[in-house]
């Protein structure tokens, strides 16, 4: 069948349409992306605002649109994090559904953590053994462990790239002193679910996804993007290390001139490279492999697995 996937995230809006059937590879056929950075328009009172509701509604029909003319049987359309956390959340739902057409359902942390890691178990297959692995979103820290296709732990953190440069940098770029903040932070959140990811032993492999994990892992030397999703991908510890020492110092647009860099996202990439190294000393792992699946993919995966169990 020919599935469409709408994934509202809290950078961009996802289009993905793929043909698929219980047992295959979902082959990607489209891709559209529209980029409206929806964890950046929320205002002082937690409100997602009228323009970025607005933009939402065009970005939805417009996925409508397209996903009726290449012929999806279905479309499976989702919000993550800045959907979820709007205080005004809810009415924009309404209003999307009522002038689009197009019901989003708002998935909880835990199971977009849930679906990742089933991308990623898909991806791997059993011989990763215990697995690990890590999601670093706009808005949210994704992370899951465990040794089947449902993670014995899955966990969300409110420790996105987006989020955390909005509430937490001031300059571009930031202080030393709003950059150790953050360390801080980030540190402290992640105390508690380190242990827990860890209570069922060392992982035998640990995998981040997201197009933040691939920025860095890019700008630490890793293979690009036109090397295609088979590619082996790794990011070392050391290799973040002085990656960030490196951006650190950097303005966004001065980032965002650099390969792998896209320039909406320049200007989160240092939030993201420390929430990566603390989920990495926290864990205690030295490497992390990247991995071409992520949420989109576990959400077709999921449901194929219903339809072919009906």
């Amino acid at each position: 069948m020919r599935l469409g996937v709408l994934d509202v995230g809290s950078n961009t809006v996802h289009l993905l349409v793929v043909d698929a059937h219980r047992g295959a590879q979902p082959t990607p056929q489209f891709s559209q992306k529209t980029e409206l950075r929806l964890s950046e328009a929320i205002d002082a009172n937690g409100n997602l605002s009228e323009a970025a509701a607005a933009a939402l509604v065009a970005a939805a029909a417009n996925a409508s649109r397209e996903a009726k003319e290449l012929g999806c049987d279905e479309m499976l359309a989702f919000a993550t994090s800045a959907v979820r956390d709007a205080r005004n959340g809810a009415e924009v739902l309404r209003r999307v559904r009522k002038e689009s057409g197009v019901d989003l359902n708002v998935l909880p942390g835990d199971d977009e953590a849930r679906l990742t890691f089933l991308a990623v178990r898909r991806w791997y297959g059993w011989s990763a053994g215990n697995l690990i692995c890590l999601d670093i979103g706009g808005g949210s820290l994704e992370l899951g462990a465990g040794t089947d296709e449902e993670p014995q732990v899955a966990v969300s953190l409110p420790l996105g790239a987006a989020r955390l440069t909005r509430d937490w940098f001031i300059a571009d770029p930031p202080s030393k002193q709003q950059l150790a903040a953050l360390q801080e932070h980030v540190e402290a959140m992640l105390a508690v679910p380190a242990k827990q990811l860890l209570a069922e032993g060392r992982p035998d492999r640990v995998v981040a996804t997201s197009k933040t994990f691939r920025t860095l892992a890019r700008l630490a030397g890793a293979a690009p993007s036109s090397a295609g999703p088979r590619a082996l991908r790794v990011l070392s510890r050391t290799g973040l290390t002085q990656v960030t020492a490196f951006i650190s110092r950097m303005a966004s647009a001065d980032l965002a001139e650099l390969d792998g860099v896209s320039v909406g996202r320049a200007h989160q990439v240092l939030a993201g490279a420390v929430v990566a190294g603390a989920a990495m000393d926290a864990l205690g792992v030295s490497e992390l492999e990247l991995c071409p699946w992520a949420l989109r993919e576990g959400v077709i995966l999921r449901r194929l697995d219903w339809l072919t169990s009906t």
